[in-house]
């Protein structure tokens, strides 16, 4: 991956003085960073959206929020790609607290396989690769323990608009059959302590979207096919969805118990710290999988290690050209934290499933500058 080299923070205090009558959103677009630049003389045309929450402690350390957007809208559709394993890693946190509480003996640690497994897992370790190193595997197993209906539901009844439907990466994405799954206690015992069996799942609600119809052409079985992408069955998650996710993970004390997502507090410990780890941290060689691996916003374009005072907790997404990344940032140093969820779509040429996207050139670089000016601007606040 060629990444580009950048001054870190590069939004100056006299900028932000100067600006001081516009939003800090407003300022951070308006950086004279290159790399915002270039993404910001056609905002449109890379399809950006951008949201960010200000967070203000008061004496009692109650948060406060002030929310800024750009460009935001529900109704234009852009992919989400692997985004959508965040609410799943919830989800699947959320089944096994139901499943103890009818009885069943279960917790994260627990072996299990699905159907076409050979080799047992664990809830705890899939959930730990997805925020690590975005497994496909790791989501593709959480979604056959869930299905699509059940997704769908959890999602629903917090009134977070999404439809997850497929899989990632794989033969059978739209199968919307479920693996069975079974969980044992010891995967030497011949006792299960509890079996799923497959289930069939319905086919999920379109929503009226936009611009579901993308690019000029695609790639399909090594063949140019010269007309546009259909994205109307993929994966839906918009960006207000993702934002809203991250929020009430981080201060479930803000919202009513039915908008929560309903986990143990010893597993809400364990998800918060997943969401932060680091590659390394997860047992994966720091050469390839650098600090910034996935985390986009500022430090994306660096393969610096990212200092131990900053936590990012976060999920980032990328595929057909589509960059997306929502994070939680505090710097405990500093006393500064954040959210931040942003999608920006980089495929100059209109071609879909070619691998020639501008990720490194134009994508990433406009990410962790996003993430540096409005760093900087939280500084000086």
């Amino acid at each position: 991956m060629k990444l580009i080299s950048k001054v870190f923070f590069t939004i100056t205090t006299s900028i932000i003085l100067a600006c001081s009558s516009k939003t800090p959103l407003e300022v951070a677009l308006e950086s004279d960073s290159e790399a915002i630049k270039k993404i910001m003389e056609d905002p449109e045309n890379y399809e950006l959206q951008i949201m960010y929450t200000q967070i203000d402690r008061d004496q009692n350390n109650v948060p406060s929020f002030r929310n800024f957007e750009f460009n935001v809208n529900d109704s234009i559709y852009f992919y989400p790609a692997s985004t959508v394993k965040f609410p799943i890693a919830l989800i699947a946190l959320e089944k096994l607290e139901e499943l103890r509480e009818s009885g069943i003996k279960l917790n994260r640690k627990t072996n299990f396989k699905t159907q076409q497994d050979t080799l047992y897992t664990n809830i705890e370790q899939e959930i730990i690769k997805i925020f690590a190193v975005s497994s496909n595997q790791a989501y593709n197993r959480l979604f056959e323990f869930l299905g699509q209906d059940y997704i769908n539901q959890k999602l629903k009844s917090k009134k977070i608009k999404a439809r997850i439907t497929h899989r990632l990466s794989t033969d059978d994405a739209d199968n919307r059959t479920t693996q069975s799954t079974t969980f044992k206690e010891d995967i030497h015992d011949s006792t299960t302590i509890y079996q799923q069996e497959s289930i069939k799942n319905s086919i999920q609600p379109n929503f009226s979207l936009r611009k579901v119809s993308k690019g000029k052409g695609y790639i399909d079985n090594d063949t140019l096919i010269q007309h546009p992408k259909d994205f109307s069955k993929k994966n839906y998650l918009p960006l207000r969805s993702l934002h809203e996710m991250m929020k009430r993970i981080q201060f479930p004390e803000m919202y009513t118990k039915n908008q929560r997502f309903t986990i143990s507090a010893n597993d809400y410990e364990f998800v918060l710290n997943a969401m932060s780890t680091l590659p390394y941290q997860a047992g994966y060689d720091k050469n390839e999988f650098y600090d910034s691996y996935g985390k986009f916003f500022i430090f994306g374009d660096s393969k610096n290690d990212i200092p131990e005072h900053i936590k990012i907790f976060n999920k980032v997404g990328y595929a057909y050209g589509y960059l997306t990344d929502c994070s939680y940032i505090h710097d405990t140093k500093n006393n500064i934290e954040f959210i931040l969820t942003a999608t920006v779509h980089v495929n100059k040429n209109g071609i879909f499933n070619d691998d020639h996207y501008e990720y490194d050139d134009i994508g990433i670089p406009f990410l962790a500058q996003l993430g540096s000016a409005l760093y900087t601007i939280e500084k000086e606040k």
